[in-house]
């Protein structure tokens, strides 16, 4: 059975990547096609457009995710595969023009730019099933033991795109997809073991990865990430304005709202951990 590394760009599925080698390492990369996101260096908008076979613009996660991924490739030794199939505009404009903006009930954006993408690439790429590490730490066995719970026995189904029937439309089908597996829970290691190893080491890490304006984040985490990201949380923002029937990322409040909220008290980097950054879950 092949083994899968399932990146995200942060620091913990990074260790894994350093630590556990697999035969693939897989990242699913963010984009947008809105120029105002557009990262800043030319060069290295190219070689990524190279590695994922499309223009890319820019990603809505923060920019320095674009050299975690360089930087992990180079230190590990071993080709990272980045997959992008859609862009997030693709995701919430639907075919007549409206938007449907994803809330933490109809999650799709995770599914449609992370999920699927990541599964398909498998289909297409490996012998099915595979072995997935997913980077749950020690104090995550809750998290770990929900992802087991979807499993048909050893394995997690899938429904795959396989092919094209006569009339063009896609052929789909449901194979054993993976297995789960958790190293860092089986190993017990914790976030202080990783923030150790990652220390001085040739690796540029963002402040916090998955999305700038994740609406699994709370209110207060993202009025910060408005003022340490702000013009890609202005894309969030922007896309509840342009939305004709008001669709909200969140059910009670709205992003302008939160990105004109004034703290009262001064806030620092160290006020939040994992429990506020959001979850794209593999």
């Amino acid at each position: 059975m092949k083994t899968v590394n399932s990146l995200s760009g942060g620091k913990t599925s990074s260790y894994i990547a350093a630590n556990y080698p697999a035969d693939y390492n897989v990242f699913a990369l963010v984009r947008t096609d809105d120029k105002s996101c557009m990262f800043p260096d030319a060069k290295i908008r190219q070689m990524v457009s190279d590695r994922i076979g499309t223009e890319f613009i820019g990603t809505l996660e923060m920019d320095e995710i674009i050299y975690t991924m360089f930087d992990l490739e180079q230190f590990i030794g071993q080709e990272i595969h980045w997959i992008s199939e859609s862009t997030f505009e693709d995701v919430i404009n639907n075919k007549n023009g409206n938007k449907f903006l994803p809330n933490k009930v109809q999650r799709n954006c995770t599914v449609r730019l992370k999920v699927n993408p990541i599964a398909q690439w498998c289909y297409d790429n490996t012998d099915l099933p595979i072995e997935m590490r997913i980077g749950f730490r020690a104090n995550e066995m809750n998290r770990a033991k929900n992802m087991i719970e979807r499993r048909d026995g050893e394995f997690e189904m899938f429904k795959f795109k396989v092919g094209k029937s006569p009339n063009g439309r896609n052929k789909w089908k449901t194979l054993p997809y993976r297995k789960t597996v958790f190293p860092l829970i089986n190993d017990s290691i914790y976030k202080d073991e990783i923030e150790k190893y990652w220390k001085d080491k040739p690796v540029r890490f963002a402040y916090m990865n998955n999305c700038v304006g994740c609406f699994h984040r709370n209110d207060l985490m993202l009025n910060y990430m408005s003022n340490k990201d702000s013009k890609k949380f202005e894309w969030f923002a922007k896309q509840e304005r342009d939305t004709e029937y008001k669709a909200k990322w969140k059910t009670d409040t709205t992003y302008d709202r939160i990105k004109n909220y004034k703290p009262q008290m001064e806030l620092f980097d160290d006020d939040f951990n994992e429990c506020d950054s959001g979850y794209c879950g593999l």
